[in-house]
């Protein structure tokens, strides 16, 4: 019968029975030990907790109340903290570290080194590994997302025009240099938005929320900086984009939406030098 906890994944529990060495979570013989340590305060039996599964240093199932920088299915960024001849381990925020094998590394890896990869369950051993050979999880020939939707976004690798990002753990797609307004890495998670799907599936994304979402965003930032400064700030649609950026932290064409937007819902005004608060 399959085990209905998931291993390398988030399970919501119920406490089965109590020992003195911990909790068995889970149904009938269908459990995984919760060590001592990992016990919150106060729980019984009954209660349920949501838990990470995996398999411990002694490669026993176990529960753990720690929360990984990622779970099966995850591309992360993660450190490599040691290095033996059959592959590397990475800090993966758990007691026991991520293993990656040889074969499952690009160029071999470094200690200290920060490397993007995949988290999956193997399907010899059954225990969750990590491997850099990402590509091939990565597919446009189904999209399973559509213009306009939200996304999440992990910074893939620079080129020319911008980064290539992975969308949703399944798709590629690339962030234009013009849509970047602030600094970015490999590794870095984005949230975004599908701006654009042109022939051969090929995706264009956007950072942060779109169209007028993101405006009444930025707009609760200008009025929030108008008020600690008295009511006025000296910058208008004729100011330095990096001046602009430096302080608002957003680019001059988003200012300029922003403020206009803010104009005609008679907040601000505008001045030779800046932008004033309409008084109420």
């Amino acid at each position: 019968m399959d085990s209905k906890i998931k291993v390398g994944e988030f399970n919501t529990l119920k406490i089965a029975r109590g020992f003195e060495f911990g909790m068995y979570l889970g149904e009938d013989k269908d459990v995984v030990l919760l060590p001592k340590r990992f016990v919150p305060p106060g729980v019984k039996v009954g209660d349920e907790l949501k838990v990470f599964v995996y398999h411990d240093s002694e490669d026993r199932l176990i529960a753990t109340t720690q929360r990984p920088f990622g779970v099966v299915g995850d591309i992360v960024n993660l450190q490599v903290v040691s290095v033996t001849k059959q592959g590397a381990f990475m800090d993966w925020g758990l007691m026991k570290d991520l293993f990656v094998a040889k074969s499952q590394q690009l160029m071999g890896m470094r200690v200290g080194g920060q490397y993007l990869v995949k988290i999956y369950l193997d399907e010899m051993t059954g225990r969750v590994a990590a491997t850099e050979k990402i590509e091939r999880f990565l597919s446009n020939d189904y999209l399973t997302v559509k213009e306009q939707d939200p996304v999440d976004l992990v910074v893939y690798r620079r080129t020319d025009i911008g980064y290539v990002v992975i969308i949703n753990n399944q798709h590629t797609g690339v962030l234009h240099h013009n849509d970047i307004f602030h600094e970015i890495q490999v590794g870095d998670k984005l949230k975004g938005y599908i701006k654009n799907i042109r022939e051969n599936n090929l995706i264009d994304v956007g950072s942060g929320k779109m169209g007028y979402q993101r405006v009444e965003d930025e707009a609760g930032k200008i009025m929030r900086l108008l008020q600690e400064n008295n009511g006025y700030l000296p910058y208008h649609d004729k100011s330095d984009p990096e001046e602009i950026y430096s302080f608002f932290g957003m680019s001059k064409k988003t200012f300029k939406m922003t403020t206009g937007n803010l104009y005609k819902n008679k907040k601000i005004i505008f001045t030779q030098t800046g932008i004033k608060l309409v008084e109420e």
